[in-house]
């Protein structure tokens, strides 16, 4: 048996298909891993599918990288975090934390807008002071806003926490002190007059990265920029829980962004692990069903092959996507349940053929020798008849993944997959039904249909380096 599989080893890697194939497929198993290592197994509800959170995100962003092969560069999108000031400035008892965020903005147009956000304030006597100053690369500096945090409440004891289950969010684009400001520091460094109801409507964010060169006429100003966003506190034990810049952009990230804002690269990392579980898991229990029902039914015989034979046929012969459909609506639309659909209704075909492969093994020799040395049938299922099988069996486990794949796949683009998990499928009828492929949006559209083709090719790749394995007579093509 060992000399057999280190042959049928042999004879697998022997193919490029199957070499292709198993490169193929760590890159699947190392993303799925790397997934499930990084992002919490609830990132579907938490995160994926909560506005909120995407709040920050340009809506419809196309790639970063399309900035490369562009003519023109649009400004790349920002979300800058930071947990820990950068630095702490101590005078008496007042302390300035400092968050310092850098910019090299080489964009030729200015942002779309700018905000800030903080979360989770906690002060114990005074309230904290957050203002935002910008070094531009020209070296002028431009104080932009400041507000104080609220007060105490009526009855209200210390610590006063602000801000802790919604973050303040500031926009700097259509704020009227922000306006102030930069009508200051136009006629101060530029001698431009312009009014802050003017610097509104021309816009802050515009202001901020440019430089006048005719009267109501601005041209951006490419270099490093340094945002700093500093929170005056005046107690020790006060406390700041998280400041976020946002920079507002065109493009973001590797593939861009849907309509809610949400970045679709982690949305194709996570798809990644489901794929996998739903593809491999599923076709694993269907295997192990079918073949060991076609083994019992084909050994045994009588009443018990005649049941299994009857109920295999009936599912067999039942429309299988039609059917998944209306059970889904039935049933719920939850990853467990669809995993049992594809259990129930995918392994009548392999029992079937096992139980005749078992009718022929079962007239051989070795398993009369078995018979009469009095072995019991339980054994000589799983000692002689199953070993002469599972190659065979083993081949149809990655024949039925990518097909279980691409059945997910197409539930999830009906509108019938888990709606807690971001998948491919997902993904592809979010872009359609928000009509994302009508006007365009390329990169919601191919990325997770090109997943979906390329692992299902990778289990169609193994399968064919394992056709030599089960097939002896393309054993001896050499």
């Amino acid at each position: 048996m060992a000399m057999n599989l280190r042959e049928s080893l042999k004879e697998f890697w022997r193919l490029n298909v199957s070499k292709v194939g198993l490169i193929f497929l760590s890159m699947l198993i190392l993303a799925s891993i790397y997934v499930v290592a990084s992002y919490p197994l609830d990132f579907g509800v938490r995160y994926w599918n909560n506005p909120s959170y995407w709040a920050d995100y340009p809506k419809s962003a196309p790639p970063a990288w399309v900035n490369l092969i562009s003519s023109e560069k649009a400004p790349e999108h920002y979300v800058l975090t930071y947990t820990k000031p950068s630095n702490i400035t101590l005078t008496g008892t007042e302390r300035k934390l400092s968050y310092i965020f850098e910019i090299d903005f080489q964009a030729d147009r200015p942002p779309s807008f700018i905000s800030f956000t903080i979360l989770d304030i906690t002060y114990h006597e005074r309230p904290s002071t957050v203002k935002l100053s910008v070094l531009r690369p020209d070296m002028k500096n431009i104080e932009v806003y400041s507000f104080i945090v609220s007060g105490p409440y009526l009855g209200e004891e210390p610590p006063y926490r602000r801000y802790y289950d919604q973050p303040k969010r500031i926009s700097i684009t259509g704020d009227m002190l922000t306006a102030t400001a930069l009508s200051r520091f136009l006629y101060r460094e530029y001698n431009v007059t312009l009014r802050p109801s003017e610097v509104n409507s021309i816009g802050q964010h515009k202001i901020l990265f440019s430089i006048p060169v005719r009267d109501r006429e601005f041209k951006v100003l490419k270099g490093q920029y340094i945002f700093t966003i500093d929170v005056y506190t005046y107690n020790p034990n006060d406390e700041v829980g998280e400041v976020t810049l946002v920079i507002g952009g065109e493009v973001y990230g590797v593939m861009g962004t849907d309509s809610l804002g949400r970045d679709l690269f982690i949305g194709l990392l996570f798809g990644f692990p489901v794929a996998l579980f739903i593809g491999i898991v599923t076709s694993t229990i269907t295997t192990l069903l079918g073949a060991g029902l076609g083994i019992v039914g084909g050994y045994l015989g009588g009443r018990v092959d005649e049941v299994i034979q009857r109920i295999a046929d009936f599912i067999n012969n039942i429309p299988l996507l039609p059917f998944l459909i209306f059970l889904a609506f039935i049933l719920g639309q939850n990853i467990w349940i669809l995993v049992f659909l594809l259990v129930v209704f995918g392994w009548p075909t392999l029992t079937i053929i096992v139980r005749s492969m078992v009718l022929q093994l079962k007239s051989g020799q070795f398993i009369e020798a078995a018979i009469s040395i009095g072995a019991p049938r339980w054994w000589i299922m799983f000692k002689h008849i199953f070993p002469q099988v599972a190659p065979f069996i083993f081949a149809q486990l990655i024949f039925f993944t990518p097909t279980f794949i691409l059945l997910e796949a197409a539930l999830s683009f009906l509108g019938l997959g888990d709606p807690t998990l971001p998948t491919w499928g997902q993904i592809l009828e979010y872009g359609f039904r928000s009509g994302g492929i009508y006007v365009g949006l390329w990169w919601w559209i191919i990325p997770p249909g090109i997943l979906i083709i390329w692992t299902a090719i990778t289990f169609v790749l193994i399968a064919l380096g394992m056709e030599p394995v089960v097939n002896p007579r393309l054993r001896k093509i050499k």
